[in-house]
């Protein structure tokens, strides 16, 4: 039970890890440069995606 508790943990973290990854690379590469109140916006989505 432990191990697979553990398994469930790194599979949770590694798909966190992924969409911070396509939201930092991805994401901001096809919006383009952001204004002060733009760039706000989407650093909530990213705040909120840390709860999937």
């Amino acid at each position: 039970a432990q191990q697979l508790q553990a398994v469930e943990k790194a599979i949770q973290q590694a798909k966190k890890a992924l969409i911070q990854d396509h939201l930092d690379h991805c994401l901001e590469d096809l919006v383009g440069p952001l204004k002060s109140g733009q760039r706000h916006s989407l650093d909530e989505f990213r705040e909120i995606t840390r709860y999937l």
